[in-house]
């Protein structure tokens, strides 16, 4: 079965309101999980994106992925009273709307985004890359995708998200289009070698790779890092 929708909330919180963070981040995912209409959510921490670990960590910057049945289910978000606790600490926040494209592997041993239709796209693309390490050789490896990723053409937007400061670990990036996604995933020369490396390396306890065309973008673009050309929409909406 396919979701009915997929978000993105990500709040950012003032630094006087950081002590209040980890005992959210301790009930709220059982909290999330619980809310009429959900199949599958992650309450994440978040990063620059530039490497992994804790020297990575953004701590006025959180974010939960949801997986909901229905539309109707996701308008209910926000007077969730894990949305409103968000809401009572955060100076800014966005909500990004997503359909699934295509979705491969596993998250916690589940396949959250089911098996997507595809479609065709016009508009922006989010990326999702999230993988368990269990190679001390994978964090050395980092640093030279993340250097050509920040450069990369079309590139609108990335962070690191994670359950945990090491091996539980991925990446969000929102692309122009599906095209630069493409360009930069099979001819960025450093990105394509972590690819080639990542069977024979046995890199990943548990990996998954996701790709959404990005529909509406609600809130403050500037949380994701948002660097839209001239021109862009404040608001994308990138169904076909």
């Amino acid at each position: 079965m396919n979701p009915g929708l997929v978000t993105l909330h990500v709040w950012r919180v003032p630094r006087r309101a950081v002590p209040g963070v980890p005992a959210r981040m301790a009930t709220h995912p059982a909290r999330l999980r619980r809310l009429p209409g959900v199949r599958f959510a992650k309450l994440l921490g978040t990063g620059t994106g530039t490497g992994f670990g804790p020297g990575d960590a953004d701590l006025t910057r959180w974010a939960a992925l949801v997986v909901w049945d229905s539309p109707a289910d996701a308008a209910g978000f926000d007077a969730s009273p894990v949305a409103r606790s968000w809401a009572r600490i955060a100076h800014a926040a966005v909500r990004v709307d997503l359909r699934p494209l295509t979705s491969r592997g596993r998250w916690s041993g589940r396949e959250p985004f089911g098996a997507p239709p595809g479609g065709r796209v016009t508009g922006p693309v989010l990326a999702l890359t999230r993988a368990r390490s269990r190679a001390a050789t994978f964090w050395r490896a980092i640093p030279p995708v993340a250097a050509e990723l920040h450069t990369a053409p079309g590139l609108l937007a990335r962070f690191g998200v994670g359950e945990a400061p090491l091996g539980w670990q991925g990446t969000v990036s929102v692309w122009r289009d599906p095209a630069d996604l493409v360009a930069f995933a099979y001819r960025s020369p450093e990105h394509r070698a972590a690819i080639t490396r990542t069977p024979t390396e046995g890199w990943y306890a548990e990996e998954l790779f996701a790709r959404f065309a990005v529909g509406d973008v609600v809130g403050d673009r500037t949380v994701l890092g948002w660097a839209a050309a001239d021109g862009d929409p404040e608001t994308s909406r990138g169904y076909a």
